[in-house]
């Protein structure tokens, strides 16, 4: 549609903060109006599993973006980030595996809230000492192409501490609906009573797909899919939408995240389909979620095969694409997680056996970049961002209304852009991803796992 609507939104009023659910953006403009506000035409996310913003970017400040919040570092470029374990001081370290550590804290709403420890930061080692592992630019050249070339969030935080449902719902919906844990039974129950973006977006005719390889993350609330199966489609429809210039107005790309185990062959070349008494272990190496302990090259892989194809279509100047992570993994991070607002009157399901807590705090923070022709370059924003912040920007570009608090008052993606100029009206050059196959062909070697790195 353009910028048609764009003189209407700038004169429009917008609504005071504090907003509340169901408010617009722009009060005096029709609710589903597109209102040009931001350029783009079409929204792509494609948000992976499990990772810290630390973990994967943290030597970012002396790779080659002085601007990120990383680790901090001694004379000779060496990380000093550190957590306390068995009295002695657990540093963080270069993994040595293009999988994550056997022994990894989790994401869990306990052992989250024990490695924010107040926002101390100081329980990672506690909950496992893999959890002090990092990436480099060696293991992921092309994450750390897209952090120095697009804006990076230095501030994104997930949107509660705790598992893959609780996040993604917050991503879909704004709010976790009481969930806490990645539990199968969460997904047949605790509709959002506001329903979710999805739902909004097909009230006013606002197209839509999410594309999927093995799972729709919209079966994380499986009414969504009952409720508009027509806007499910493979994954290889996505390229085929991508090269025509016909993506939708919104995209949701999923990878490979190992549910089936049809998709564990033929996923590498030159690797033999495995036996079933080895279906596990290949599954952790050709899923492309990222989750430990899975090839994370794969993830990479995955995700510049749909920034190419973005890149690449003839809608390139109109797109705006998110590349995040839905929450970090159980994985360090230096930078304690501010409070957040509250979506609704709905609290955490808590049991005897957690710890407290209330949906009034982020999760530690995530990478999240975002690629568009406006992307202002080699930037940084510290613009405090959540997963709603998708939806704020969602929201305010159709005047949609709100489905919480927490999307209502939430940050809008305005930050990574300059929408004056169009800094890459052409794609830019990208570091190639990694190679998996090396990885995985190694991990077929029976070589043992590396040795728990040392304390100091």
């Amino acid at each position: 549609m353009g910028l048609a609507g764009a003189g209407a939104a700038s004169a429009a009023t917008r609504s005071a903060k504090v907003r509340g659910p169901n408010s617009v953006p722009y009060p005096s403009l029709r609710p589903g109006h597109f209102t040009g506000t931001f350029p783009f035409d079409h929204v792509v996310i494609v948000m992976q599993e499990n990772h810290s913003f630390d973990n994967y970017l943290g030597m970012l400040p002396v790779l080659g973006q002085p601007k990120a919040d990383g680790f901090t570092f001694n004379a000779k470029g060496e990380p000093t980030n550190w957590n306390p374990l068995d009295g002695e001081r657990m540093h963080v370290f270069h993994q040595t595996s293009d999988s994550g550590s056997q022994h990894s804290g989790s994401q869990s709403w306990n052992d989250s809230h024990t490695q924010i420890n107040g926002g101390r930061m100081d329980g990672f080692a506690k909950t496992g000492p893999g959890s002090m592992g990092y990436w480099t630019d060696e293991d992921l050249p092309f994450y750390y192409s897209v952090a120095k070339t697009f804006t990076l969030a230095n501030r994104w935080f997930c949107s509660v501490p705790a598992q893959t449902y609780p996040n993604r719902r917050f991503l879909m919906a704004a709010t976790a609906s009481g969930i806490i844990s990645t539990d199968i039974n969460n997904i047949t129950t605790n509709y959002p009573p506001n329903g979710t973006i999805w739902d909004r977006l097909s009230s006013y005719n606002i197209s839509w797909r999410n594309y999927w390889s093995d799972a729709p993350t919209t079966a994380v609330m499986f009414d969504t899919i009952l409720r508009h199966p027509e806007n499910l489609a493979r994954i290889e429809q996505f390229y085929v939408d991508a090269a025509a210039g016909t993506l939708p107005a919104v995209s949701l790309v999923d990878c490979n995240m190992g549910v089936w185990s049809g998709e564990a062959g033929g996923v590498v070349q030159g690797v033999p389909v495995p036996t079933f008494s080895t279906l596990g272990h290949v599954l952790n190496n050709t899923a492309e979620s990222e989750e430990n302990p899975e090839d994370i090259q794969l993830g990479e892989a995955f995700v510049a095969r749909i920034t190419n194809a973005v890149m690449s279509g003839p809608a390139w100047r109109r797109t705006l694409m998110i590349w995040l992570y839905d929450e970090h993994g159980g994985y360090y991070d230096h930078v304690a997680p501010p409070g957040a607002v509250l979506p609704d009157s709905t609290p955490p399901f808590l049991d005897a056996g957690n710890l407290p807590g209330a949906y009034n705090l982020y999760g530690p923070r995530i990478p999240a970049v975002v690629m568009s022709a406006y992307s202002r370059p080699h930037d940084v924003t510290n613009v405090v961002h959540d997963h709603t912040s998708v939806l704020a920007t969602i929201e305010e570009q159709w005047n949609l209304p709100a489905l919480t608090y927490r999307d209502a008052n939430a940050a809008t993606l305005r930050d990574f852009l300059d929408t004056t100029k169009m800094s890459f009206p052409e794609p830019p050059h990208l570091a190639a991803p990694a190679n998996p196959t090396r990885g995985l062909v190694a991990s077929y070697s029976g070589q043992p796992l590396p040795p728990e790195p040392s304390r100091t």
